[in-house]
């Protein structure tokens, strides 16, 4: 293998055009070799604008390239776990966007896949690769705050009313994945976790259903061992929100509307003390964390490092989005 590792993506989503894939082609160590797409006519000024060198019509000849090493996955949710599986089969390493499948039981089976044929396997969690993000994982484990007992986090945004009205976005078809609790709580749910550094026990749920049957305005809340609580919120139909704070016994930190993702601006956050109300704001340079992200990754991939971002999270992850699925739909407290 070269010292860039070759990528083939999966579809001309608007993340994979806007972000990942310009992020591969400024990365050090990969680049975009091929895009598949079932409307090639329409990937034509992407391919352009990115060099990329192949286009394929369908996603099993790109999968079929011995010139790919790894594939990027940013297809509808539903289509997360079968392309998975193809491009582990095909002996391909594997970048998949969040969440990383629609259940628990199918992140198992991509899980054992990737282990068969001894392939990375990655869930596209950018924000952990921000230094902001790590910068306040270091305080928190460092005890800076002391010890943590609440966080709170939400990403929220309000869909356009005739894309509501419609059902016709992925994003509102259950048949697809759909669901804002998949398709942005599933942040809340991992920064939750990580910041706690531990795994809930049990969670409760109220969600507002779509005339489509999925979820679009969903609130949630997870209980830690040693008496941690988190609040999540997740929605479709609100106003921007993209968030989170953790709090402390001696402290807490807030962070602005863009907790997620930051794009390439300086990041900030505030930290205050035990009994602040204002606090001292701290700004992190800025980042292109897509570009983070597919570096690690390629690192990887070229045996140079180990993924810190192992695949055991995304299946804990999983198991807890399952487990506020079924909390919200039946109003029932659910163990874990």
């Amino acid at each position: 293998m070269t010292a860039k590792i070759r990528w083939g993506v999966l579809g001309n989503a608007t993340v994979a055009r806007k972000c990942v894939i310009p992020a591969i082609q400024k990365s050090g160590n990969g680049r975009v070799h091929a895009l598949a797409t079932q409307r090639p006519a329409n990937a034509a000024l992407v391919a352009a604008e990115n060099q990329i060198e192949r286009i394929y019509d369908c996603y099993e000849a790109l999968l079929e390239d011995p010139a790919v090493d790894a594939v990027y996955i940013p297809l509808p949710n539903h289509l997360h776990r079968p392309w998975t599986l193809k491009a582990l089969f095909a002996g391909k390493h594997v970048l998949c966007e969040k969440p990383i499948a629609c259940t628990a039981r199918e992140a198992h089976e991509m899980a054992a896949a990737a282990g068969t044929g001894h392939l990375l396997l990655m869930e596209a969690f950018m924000y952990r690769f921000h230094p902001r993000s790590r910068e306040i994982k270091r305080l928190v484990s460092a005890g800076r705050i002391g010890k943590p007992c609440l966080v709170r986090s939400a990403f929220c945004f309000h869909m356009p009313e005739e894309t509501l009205a419609s059902g016709d976005n992925v994003r509102l078809k259950t048949d697809t994945g759909g669901g804002a609790l998949l398709d942005v709580g599933c942040y809340s749910v991992s920064v939750a976790r990580w910041m706690m550094g531990a795994e809930p026990t049990q969670v409760q749920a109220q969600a507002i259903y779509h005339n489509t049957g999925v979820d679009v305005h969903v609130v949630g809340t997870l209980q830690f061992p040693g008496g941690g609580l988190a609040t999540m919120e997740a929605s479709f139909v609100s106003a921007l929100q993209q968030t989170f704070t953790v709090v402390g016994t001696a402290g807490a930190i807030d962070l602005p509307h863009d907790a997620f993702i930051p794009w390439k601006k300086n990041a900030e956050y505030i930290l205050r003390g035990q009994d602040q109300e204002t606090g001292c704001k701290h700004v992190v340079p800025g980042a292109d964390e897509y570009q983070l992200m597919v570096e690690h990754f390629s690192d990887a991939v070229l045996g140079n490092s180990k993924l810190n971002f192992l695949f055991e999270d995304s299946i804990a992850n999983m198991q807890v989005l399952d487990a506020l699925a079924q909390a919200a739909l039946t109003g029932n407290t659910v163990k874990l």
